[in-house]
C-alpha cells in the first residue's frame, strides 16, 4: 500500500500518530462508481463496516459487502481493502468517540481557509508576513467554530487515557 505525503511526515515526526482515513470520503468515494438504482441499498451495506462494534466485524461486514456487490460492481470495494490499514483506527476507540473523529470536514474547512488566502495574494515578501497571514486567516477561522461537539467531556476523557500526556488537562 502506498503512503502518502502527509503519511510519512506525519509518522517520521511524531511516531505515535495513528493516519486515519475520512470515513464520509470513503463511502462517497466508493459510491460515485454505484448508479442511483442501487446507492441508497449500497450505502446501508456499508454502514455496516464503519458502524461495527469492533474491527473483526468490521472485516466480516466488508467481506460480506464485497461479496454482495462485487459480481455487480468489480473494483467497488478495492479502495476499502487497499485503505483498511489507514480506516481500521477508528475501531479502537468508542462509538462516542467516532462520532467526533469520523470526518476530516474541521480539517478541510481550515485547509480551505488557507487555499482562499493563498489565491488572494500569491506571493509573500516574506516568510514573518506569511506566517502572519495565516495566523489571521486561522484566527478568523476559529470565530466560526462555535457548535458544541456532543459529549465533550466523555469524549475527552477517552482520549487523555489513550494519549496520557499528550493531551492539556
Amino acid at each position: 500500500m502506498p503512503l502518502f505525503a502527509h503519511d510519512f511526515a506525519e509518522q517520521s515526526i511524531v511516531c505515535y500518530t495513528l493516519c486515519q482515513r475520512c470515513i464520509v470520503h470513503m463511502v462517497r468515494n466508493t459510491l460515485k462508481y454505484v448508479p442511483d438504482k442501487d446507492r441508497k441499498a449500497f450505502a446501508a451495506d456499508l454502514k455496516t463496516i464503519y458502524q461495527a462494534a469492533d474491527e473483526k466485524k468490521a472485516l466480516a461486514a466488508l467481506e460480506g459487502v464485497t461479496e454482495k456487490w462485487a459480481p455487480k460492481y468489480t473494483n467497488s470495494m478495492k479502495r476499502w481493502k487497499d485503505n483498511w490499514d489507514a480506516v481500521s483506527h477508528i475501531f479502537k476507540f468508542s462509538a462516542t468517540v467516532r462520532k467526533v473523529i469520523y470526518t476530516t470536514n474541521a480539517i478541510e474547512s481550515l485547509n480551505s481557509t488557507y487555499q482562499k488566502l493563498n489565491r488572494q495574494r500569491s506571493v509573500f515578501p516574506s516568510d514573518t508576513v506569511l506566517l502572519k497571514a495565516l495566523y489571521l486567516a486561522t484566527f478568523e477561522a476559529t470565530k466560526r467554530w462555535t457548535s458544541t461537539i456532543r459529549n465533550w467531556g466523555q469524549v475527552y476523557g477517552e482520549l487523555a487515557i489513550m494519549y496520557e500526556g499528550r493531551l492539556p488537562e
